[in-house]
This record gives structure tokens, sequence and C-alpha cells, in this order.
């Protein structure tokens, strides 16, 4: 089994989710080669092949010439399954590879399964089992589902002439919509969950966050419900945080949110489910209804 990972390169640099796809390779037992749209010098550590394409040719981000060089690559290799990140580069350019090649594509994968891959549905809420019929397959990987460690084999490289014309031309990146809150430079974030049960709650966990000298956080169920506002989500579609605390009130612990808090120094999780997925990557799991637990420890912080 052969797999092309395509990495994605920003501004001079390699993006740490390359080594995502990496382990998601690993994770299937597949043989490793990788497409590089970028410069030499970001030529990521694996044991295969890495073909690149010069930046200064292609652009940035341009899809025509982008595909091109992913279906070169592709020609080249003739690999089982063409894997993206589940990123705004993999959310464009994914669906024209699989439409230029005429073939199936599997989005958002957080695991692999024995017969397939598993995705998420019902908002995430859910998993199900996908397995293409007919191959290749392009695949997207949701970020934070594999580990990101950097690899330590050397790649030989070999180099992609990719020639075209394309009508688009690259801009440059817009600055994001200034937040309310930056969570990112916050050392201690306390965050409601979809198990808060109601808007009226969310003072409870605000009031906690207050008494830890920190900053409220929010899970996407939270800002969805117009409980929070969007400033103060935590996810793949709100802020990537690193705190040195990080307490998680009702929080189940989907993929899109725990890669958003991945990086935390020590974590915390409140529910009064024993079995959430939060309680995977929490240093200290409290199994107790929020509701009694919350102000019983803010009260005792105050005094």
């Amino acid at each position: 089994m052969k797999t092309l990972l395509i990495c994605e390169y920003r501004e001079g640099k390699l993006l740490d989710t390359t080594y995502e796809l990496v382990s998601f390779a690993d994770a299937l037992g597949a043989d490793k080669a990788a497409l590089l749209i970028g410069s030499d010098d970001a030529v990521p550590q694996l044991d295969g092949k890495v073909y690149l394409a010069d930046i200064a040719v292609c652009g940035e981000y341009n899809p025509v010439l982008h595909k091109a060089a992913v279906l070169a690559a592709i020609e080249k290799e003739q690999p089982d399954y063409i894997v993206f990140s589940h990123s705004s580069y993999g959310w464009d350019l994914a669906p024209r590879v699989a439409a230029a090649l005429k073939v199936g594509q599997v989005t958002e994968v957080v695991a692999v399964a024995d017969d397939g891959f598993e995705v998420g549905c019902c908002n995430a809420k859910m998993r199900r089992k996908v397995k293409p019929t007919a191959g290749p397959a392009v695949i997207t990987v949701q970020a934070g589902a594999f580990s990101a460690e950097p690899g330590s084999g050397r790649a030989t490289v070999e180099k992609l002439e990719i020639t075209g014309d394309s009508q688009y031309t690259f801009g440059g990146y817009e600055p994001a919509e200034k937040k309310d809150v930056d969570l990112t430079k916050a050392e201690v974030i306390v965050t409601a969950g979809r198990g808060v049960g109601k808007k009226d709650n969310v003072s409870l966990v605000a009031a906690l966050a207050e008494a830890l000298g920190g900053e409220l956080g929010a899970s996407r169920p939270v800002v969805d419900a117009e409980w929070v506002e969007h400033s103060h989500q935590v996810g793949t579609t709100g802020q990537t945080v690193s705190p040195k605390l990080y307490v998680a009130c009702g929080v189940s612990g989907a993929i899109q949110h725990l890669a958003g808090m991945k990086k935390s120094d020590f974590v915390v999780a409140i529910n009064k489910d024993k079995e959430a997925p939060i309680g995977e990557v929490a240093d200290v799991l409290v199994v107790a209804d929020l509701l009694q637990f919350i102000p019983a420890l803010t009260a005792e912080l105050q005094s």
C-alpha cells in the first residue's frame, strides 16, 4: 500500500500538519512519498521520496498549478491514497484532484479502522466507518487526530518541473479578524462545553475562570447556540491555545476541540460522563455534576 502525502508550505515554512499525515500513513502501515510545493530547505524528514515543485513557479497557492503538481506526483508514484490535511488548502485542492482523477474522496478522517476509515458525523458527536470501494482514493485528515512529531528519516528528493497557464494569482493572506479576547496568550483557560446545559449556566464557568485568574473559553456547540461569542471558541474553527492550565467544563472532547487545546500543559476535565473522550487527554478527570462542583470549587478558591 502506498500513500502520497501533500505537504503544506506557508510563508517560507513547512507546516507541522505534514507530520500528522506521516502518522496517518504509519497507522495504515503504508509506504510514504510526499509532494512539497516549497523550497529545498523545507523538505520533510521521512523515509521515502519527496517530489519537490518550486514555490517560485507554482506560487504560495494557485489551484491550477498546485493541482498540476499533485497530478504529476501521482503519475510518477501511482499511490493507493492521496492524503491532504483537512485545512483550507485541503478543502479547496483535494476535491479538484479527486474530480480530475474521477475517484472517490473520504473527508475529515479521524482514525484508521480495520476495515476502512473513521469519520465524524452528527456534528462530530458520532463516528461512522467509510471504505473506498475502488482505488485510488483522495483522503483529508482532520487536524489533531494524529500526532505531529517530526520524523527522523532522510528523504530522497526528485524535482518536478511544473508549467502551464493559470488565470489565478496569489494576492496574499488576509489578517484574521481582531478578537475580543486573545486566548492564545492566556495562561489559564476555563472552557464551557455543551454539558453546561443552558446559557445561564455559562456564568458559573466564567466565575471559575475569574477565580483562577484566567479567561473564558467555549466549545463550538456553545458558540453555535449563541451562548458565548465566537472570539472565545477553542478548536479548529476557533483559536488554538497552549495555556499552562486548561479546565474543560462539560466538554465532550470532539477531535476538532482537542486539536485546539492539545498543547495545554495541564488539563482538568469536569464531566459527569466518565467515558467522555476528554478524559483520555485530561491529567485530572473530575466525574461530577458540574452545576454542583463548579460553584463549590469557585467558592473554595475565592476564600
